[in-house]
Parts: C-alpha cells; sequence; structure tokens
C-alpha cells in the first residue's frame, strides 16, 4: 500500500524499514537457484553464512542457515557449486537488509545440469539460432582477430602462437576475462561485445581449455548465446577438447575442437599458400605451354601441305581446266551459231517464196483503190475508177475501161 508523506512529514528510517520488513514477511518461502560465492562456516557457531550468486547476471543475495541444515549437504558443496536452496526471505531492520533463511540445500547435479542444457537447447534451437543459415562465412585471410580468452592461458598461448607460426603478419585484438566461476558470463559477453564493435576485427576467437562440466557451463549461458547470436563479426567457438559440446559451439559461426584447431581454422598457412601459388603458377605455365605447342604443331602441318608450300601450283592446275572449259564453250557457241544460221537461211526462203513480192516477180500484179484496199473482183471496180497497180518493179495507175470485149477490161492512165 502506497504512503503519503512529504519533506514536512516524512518518515522515519527506523518505521520505513519496520514497513519494509512487514511485507518481505508476508512472502511465503520460495526455491531459488544459485552458484555458492563465499562461504563462512566457523568453528563451533550455530550459523552458517553463505553468497548465493546468480552468474548470467552477476547479482548476489546473502543465505543463512542453521549448521544441521548445512551439514547434511557439506560434503557435496563448496564455493563455486551450484545449489538449490529452499529458503524464506528475512529483512534484518538494524542494517535494512535482505536475506534468505534455508531450511534445505539440494546441490544441484551434472544431470540435473545436463537435462536444463538439454531443454535450453531446444528452445534455442526452436527460435532459429543454431540454423546453418545464419552461419556468416570466415574471410580468408584476417588482418586483426578478437581472442577472448583468460589471462596467460594455455588457450591464448595456443592461439597466438600458432596463428603466428601460420602467417607472420597476423595481429590481435585480445581481452582477457575470467573463463569460469561466477564472473564469466558477464565478462565474457562484455568482451565480444566490444570486439564486434571494432570496426577493425575481422573475426572472432572465444577460447578455453578443457575442463568438466561445471567449469564450461559459463559457455553454455543463454545470455552468452543471444549474445553471439547476435554478433555481425563471425564468431569461432574454440572450448575444451574434441567431445565437449557446449551451446556456444552450436551457434557460433564455425566450431573448432580445440584453440590450436581454432588457429589453423582462421589463419592460412603462408606455406601452404606459397606452395598454392606456386602449383598454380606452375599449371598455368604448363597450359599455356601446352596451348603453344598445340598451335605451333597445327601451324607446321598446315605450312607442311604442298598448297601452302607451292601455292602457284593450284592455279596451274586449273589453268589448263580452264582452257579446256574455255575451248569446248567456244565450240559449242560455234555450231549453235551455225544452226541458227542455217535455220535463219531456210526460214527466209520460206518466206520469200511465200510473199507477194515473189509472185510479182513472176510477172503478177496487185491492184488497189484509192484507200489502199486489195481488188479481188471485177465487180467491186466501176468504170472509170482509177487503180494503183503493184508490180515486182514499182507501181502505177489505171482505169477501168469497159470495151466492147466485156466487163473487166483496164486501160493504163
Amino acid at each position: 500500500m502506497a504512503l503519503t508523506t512529504s519533506a514536512e512529514a516524512p518518515l522515519p528510517v527506523g518505521e520505513v524499514s519496520r514497513l519494509i520488513g512487514g511485507w518481505i514477511d508476508r512472502l511465503g518461502a520460495i526455491w531459488v537457484e544459485g552458484q555458492i560465492t563465499q562461504l563462512s562456516r566457523r568453528p563451533g557457531a550455530g550459523v552458517v553464512f553463505l553468497t548465493l550468486r546468480d552468474p548470467s547476471y552477476d547479482i548476489s543475495i546473502g543465505v543463512t542457515c542453521y549448521r544441521q541444515v548445512f551439514d547434511s549437504v557439506a560434503d557435496l558443496v563448496s564455493e563455486g557449486a551450484r545449489v538449490v536452496v529452499h529458503a524464506k526471505p528475512e529483512w534484518y531492520a538494524p542494517r535494512g537488509q535482505l536475506s534468505l533463511r534455508a531450511v534445505e540445500i539440494k546441490p544441484v547435479g551434472i544431470g540435473e545440469l545436463l537435462a536444463r542444457l538439454e531443454q535450453l537447447k531446444r528452445s534455442l534451437a526452436a527460435e532459429g539460432l543454431f540454423a546453418l543459415d545464419r552461419k556468416k562465412p570466415l574471410p580468408f585471410l584476417p588482418h586483426l582477430i578478437g581472442l577472448v580468452c583468460g589471462r596467460a592461458s594455455a588457450a591464448e598461448r595456443d592461439v597466438l602462437e600458432n596463428a603466428r607460426r601460420r602467417w607472420p603478419a597476423v595481429r590481435f585484438e585480445v581481452r582477457n576475462v575470467p573463463v569460469q566461476g561466477v564472473k564469466a558470463v558477464p565478462q565474457v559477453v562484455q568482451a565480444v561485445k566490444e570486439l564486434d564493435a571494432h570496426e577493425d576485427v575481422d573475426v572472432i576467437i572465444v577460447a578455453r581449455g578443457g575442463g568438466s562440466v561445471e567449469d564450461l557451463l559459463p559457455f553454455s549461458d543463454e545470455q552468452l548465446v543471444r549474445a553471439v547470436a547476435d554478433c555481425r563479426t563471425p564468431v569461432v567457438s574454440a572450448i575444451g577438447h574434441e567431445p565437449d559440446s557446449p551451446l556456444l559451439d552450436l551457434v557460433a559461426d564455425l566450431r573448432a575442437s580445440t584453440p590450436t584447431d581454432a588457429a589453423k581454422k582462421v589463419v592460412p598457412d603462408v606455406g601452404e599458400e606459397l606452395d598454392r601459388v606456386r602449383g598454380l603458377r606452375d599449371r598455368a605455365l604448363r597450359t599455356v605451354r601446352g596451348l603453344l605447342e598445340r598451335e605451333e604443331r597445327g601451324l607446321a602441318h598446315a605450312l607442311g601441305r604442298p598448297v601452302m608450300e607451292h601455292p602457284q601450283r593450284m592455279v596451274e592446275v586449273r589453268e589448263d581446266e580452264v582452257d579446256a572449259l574455255l575451248a569446248r564453250s567456244r565450240r559449242v557457241l560455234g555450231h549453235l551459231l551455225d544452226r541458227a544460221d542455217s535455220e535463219l537461211s531456210h526460214t527466209r526462203a520460206r518466206v520469200r517464196a511465200l510473199s507477194p513480192a515473189a509472185t510479182m516477180e513472176r510477172g503478177y500484179a496487185v491492184l488497189q483503190r484509192a484507200d489502199g484496199s486489195v481488188v479481188r473482183s471485177p465487180e467491186e471496180v466501176a468504170e472509170g475508177e482509177e487503180l494503183r497497180a503493184r508490180v515486182a518493179e514499182g507501181e502505177f495507175a489505171v482505169r477501168r475501161v469497159d470495151a466492147g470485149g466485156g466487163p473487166g477490161g483496164a486501160d493504163p492512165a
């Protein structure tokens, strides 16, 4: 319930603490999971003090319990262990401090951890965070590599030494962070985000040596998995050894079995690349030489043909053929002309024999009126009508005159 206060009517600190305590007392007992970061178990003391921390969000809360409650699990838990606590929230008014009063403590076993990881794995996979189409390709030759690893760790040494042995000019931007314990997750997440925001970083390697399932738990944390999934820079996971498989391996763009393997997969070997360049160069030279030799053989073969050695021979051979064809064509044309001349002479003789001129040469004449029409019968000509008489050597005028000899007589004009 909200309180009515003002600068003129404030509440005393004791009253505020009492009210907070009253509200907390109304809360029931709850089950809480966390990691033990501090453990105070004084000899002879009846109360054990410990701090329970959430490694994903870097939040802690104090827990107290009676010695007999802790003694039941004293051989199973220690600092760094994950536990589930059944406790009731308490408010210590004199110091204004919130804590949990535990009545039961249960260690989280390996089987339970693996079951929770499997459930988280299925949940993240259903969101598509592990899909292959989200994987980004690694650059062929990264100029600057971001490395997240433990300080002075074997993983850092393996990555740096192997990468520089393969390509001496490669550069690194290293972020040393805790790789296990309660501070591992937030610092690893922060380091990954810093390197992803770095404009010159081409690829990020998250590396850690081997360890137990509990040691590798930070690399299966949901917060870290989502941070890697949001990276624009390709991320390589190099956690533990070959059998280890944290969730970071599934969301990363490339999974390396060890930190040494990560260096080999991210950085090309300069010797191998030089050998490959030499091999490609030799192959190109062999190919070019083969093409040149083949073309030279083809050219030599073409030049060795008779037509190329004596190009005029083809003309000489064809010259006789042209002369023969020319003579043949002349003979054929002469025969055709002689035949046509003979046929023309015969035709001209027949035409001349049938023409009126030939008839008139034999003494016949053709009578024509003034309009040019031919007289075919005496009845067609009137007495005294002038006609034209055409003979072989010319023509002359005549007039019809009827003499006592009967009709049809003509008198030259």
